[in-house]
């Protein structure tokens, strides 16, 4: 008969408790942004300007 792994038990019940951890914040995040209504705008990701500067290396 096979003997119960505790430790593999332990870790997977860890991954359960911090992927609901996750989930529920996702969740608050979610929330207050709806909360703020539409005015609210993300900052606009500034990487691809940068990048095709550097492309030209003359």
């Amino acid at each position: 008969m096979a003997r119960t792994n505790y430790q593999f038990q332990k870790r997977q019940k860890e991954m359960e408790r911090k992927k609901k951890k996750e989930l529920k914040r996702q969740q608050k995040l979610e929330k207050k942004r709806l909360a703020e209504g539409p005015d609210f705008e993300e900052e606009p990701d500034l990487d691809e300007d940068e990048g095709e500067e550097q492309s030209d290396p003359i």
